[in-house]
């Protein structure tokens, strides 16, 4: 992922709270000697340290970590597209104007380790559902011990985190403020939510 210097987190926790906003990404596996990687999307949550996820035994996503641990889980989301005569203020023809689409992105590599152990897969479900549905009263996973044996935990531990978030900052305030407001009276599906980046 390209990441120019003005695209860079606006502080070192922006993609944190940006993953955990999404939490829902692509998980990859290169493997060992395949011609295309494994791609898996999936629910996630990130925890201090670690990412954990849960899939069903047959995915064949499974075979690929084990045959190499090392992983990337994609996440992207937030974005909008900035139609080209969006760029110009004041004066300026917006038929000179430059498309673009404004986008948040994190991708974290690491080591996943996957759970084989229906015990340790029940850790994973309560951590997500602590997350996903807090104080919801449902039943603990152990009371599903057949469906346990058919799913598989991951813990994936964070070994790089690349984060970018491109909503303008190669441009003036003006220019910023311009797009803004137009996200605004748009408001199309993740128009606020680019609009939320986009600095003052």
């Amino acid at each position: 992922m390209l990441i120019h210097p003005h695209d860079s987190a606006p502080d070192p926790q922006a993609w944190r709270r940006f993953a955990i906003a999404q939490g829902f990404g692509h998980l990859v596996a290169a493997g060992n000697g395949r011609e295309v990687p494994v791609v898996v999307p999936t629910q996630f949550v990130l925890g201090d340290d670690e990412v954990v996820l849960h899939l069903a035994k047959p995915n064949p996503i499974l075979a690929a970590i084990a045959e190499n641990p090392t992983v990337l889980l994609s996440i992207a989301g937030d974005w909008a597209y900035i139609p080209a005569a969006w760029k110009a203020v004041g004066d300026e023809d917006p038929t000179l104007g430059v498309p673009t689409t404004y986008y948040a992105a994190t991708q974290i590599t690491g080591t996943a380790r996957v759970l084989d152990d229906p015990d340790e897969t029940a850790k994973v479900l309560r951590q997500q559902l602590a997350v996903l549905e807090p104080g919801s009263g449902i039943a603990d996973p152990s009371v599903h011990p057949n469906k346990l044996k058919v799913i598989r935990g991951i813990r994936i531990s964070i070994d790089e985190v690349r984060a970018k978030f491109k909503f303008g900052g190669n441009v003036d305030e003006q220019h910023r403020a311009a797009i803004a407001d137009r996200l605004a009276e748009r408001a199309g599906p993740g128009d606020q939510a680019a609009k939320s980046h986009i600095k003052p």
